[in-house]
């Protein structure tokens, strides 16, 4: 039986709850109860500083069509690519809520996209105007595409309730993007998206370059290695599986590693390799990586090099469970223990310019992450905080097109938190005061472990509303979302309506 101590201290615990849930229910408790807007989300509009000019942009966002002026307000729907210019790349994808196949394993409930999960990959030429018309055919709540990493104009992100409405059953959606940036990137729902993109709504996206890539770049064979957990079965390109790739001797092989997954994704292997893009931008002057890991954010991806051996085959481990044996398939290669010292990409590759100056920043802002006790959408609970802030009275982030941006997101809880920026790449400048050493780190998902402090910058480019949120799904269910919002843009959707949005 517990002692009159313990009674006590659990009392106490107890009414410290009460009190503290209590509190968030007088704050909170009509917030988001019903529909509501980004456009009514936020308080204030950051720092600006003053500094001359702006600075180009290194991270090649896409251009659109509307522009933002100070002559009015500029809606999210007019910011598309060319509407007259015909597409190089068309695409159909269907999107069903079924029972997906899990080769080398169980079937799952979940989601499929023309029949398989992951679905289709998407393949273009850096340039090229991608047409992809989406149709939901039995997808109950609604559904959407959203890019990830691809700096796309705002109408083609596909944020449910932001910049577009759901797409309801039996209903359909143009997106409309240039490929700007070759590089790895993937697709996925952002409509109820802890449980459609967990579910297997999803694939992946390869922008092959316009021009050669450099020597130290080039490789003789390219594969795609998209993780994915279905039912706590870990899977390498839908399989339950490890993959061959027959490669002659000394032959490299591009192994683009997209991690859909919640949590991160260790890569390492018992031959050296070369990290050559993270983000789908490439690295500037990478060298080997021996007796690493190299760490993948959620939602992040890193494109790794791996020769072929002389004799038999090399294991690439992918995620910790699975791994792209590269070589002769026939070889039998024993798993590698995973390496114990993780690659700082802080300090990977050699400098090179950036095309702007952070130091010459319009725009600080500080993004802090905590927790406390208050309602979210009438459910008590701890909920994750942005400068102190429960959802959606968290900041809003205000910029200005051409402004220079510089951010500090700070983790003062004990969660790792993949921070994912729509709309942009951003380079990060410091980590807990040491300035970056190597080559630009260009990111759109980055993770901020317990008690890091980061410094990003960027080039507010790209016109729209942004969704700037946790791509642990179920903290952004909890609240862990902020947005970037340019000023003179509005949208006419929201979040909670008739459309049903809940783009989480």
């Amino acid at each position: 039986m517990p002692s009159r101590r313990e009674l006590v201290r659990r009392l106490a615990v107890g009414v410290a709850v009460a009190t503290a849930v209590a509190a968030g229910a007088v704050a909170w408790s009509s917030t988001l109860l019903g529909e509501y807007s980004v456009m009514d989300m936020g308080a204030g509009h950051g720092a600006p500083v003053d500094h001359a000019g702006h600075g180009g942009s290194g991270s090649g966002a896409s251009a659109a069509s509307g522009t933002v002026g100070a002559t009015g307000a500029v809606s999210v729907t007019s910011l598309t690519a060319d509407p007259d210019r015909p597409a190089d790349v068309r695409v159909e994808l269907t999107a069903r809520q079924e029972t997906v196949d899990v080769p080398g394993g169980r079937a799952i409930e979940g989601y499929t996209v023309n029949g398989t999960s992951p679905g289709p990959t998407i393949r273009a030429r850096q340039g090229d105007l991608v047409e992809v018309v989406f149709v939901n055919e039995s997808v109950a709540a609604g559904a959407t595409l959203h890019w990830h990493g691809l700096d796309l104009p705002n109408a083609a992100d596909g944020v449910a309730g932001v910049t577009q409405d759901a797409v309801p059953v039996g209903g359909s959606y143009v997106y409309r993007f240039v490929a700007e940036d070759a590089g790895t990137y993937w697709y996925h729902s952002h409509q109820v998206s802890h449980e459609q993109v967990v579910g297997g709504l999803l694939g992946a996206v390869v922008i092959e370059p316009a021009e050669p890539p450099a020597a130290n770049l080039a490789t003789d064979l390219d594969v795609t290695a998209l993780l994915h957990v279905y039912g706590g079965q870990h899977t390498l390109n839908g399989r339950a599986d490890d993959e061959h790739v027959a490669a002659a001797p000394g032959e490299t092989v591009r192994v683009r590693v997209i991690n859909t997954d919640q949590g991160t994704a260790p890569v390492w292997s018992d031959e050296p390799f070369r990290v050559l893009a993270i983000d789908g931008h490439d690295v500037n002057e990478p060298s080997d990586v021996d007796g690493r890991k190299l760490l993948i954010p959620a939602g992040g991806r890193a494109d790794v090099a791996v020769r072929a051996p002389d004799h038999g085959a090399v294991g690439l481990h992918v995620g910790g469970a699975r791994r792209v044996l590269v070589g002769d398939p026939a070889a039998d290669v024993p798993p590698a223990p995973q390496a114990t010292e993780t690659l700082d990409l802080l300090a990977y590759g050699e400098p090179a310019p950036l095309g702007f100056d952070p130091a010459s920043a319009d725009r600080t802002y500080d993004y802090v992450i905590g927790r406390r006790f208050g309602l979210l959408d009438g459910r008590p609970g701890n909920f994750w905080t942005i400068n102190g802030r429960l959802f959606p009275d968290v900041p809003m982030f205000h910029v200005t097109e051409g402004d220079v941006v510089v951010m500090r997101i700070v983790n003062q809880s004990g969660d790792v938190h993949p921070m994912h920026l729509h709309g942009h790449h951003v380079v990060v400048v410091s980590r807990d005061g040491v300035a970056a050493s190597g080559s630009p780190w260009w990111v759109d998902s980055l993770d901020v472990h317990p008690g890091e402090s980061y410094q990003i910058a960027f080039v507010a480019d790209n016109p729209g509303i942004w969704s700037d949120h946790c791509h642990t799904l179920p903290h952004a269910v909890d609240g862990l979302v902020a947005h970037v919002m340019y000023d003179g843009v509005t949208t006419p959707f929201t979040i909670n309506g008739a459309a049903g949005n809940q783009p989480e």
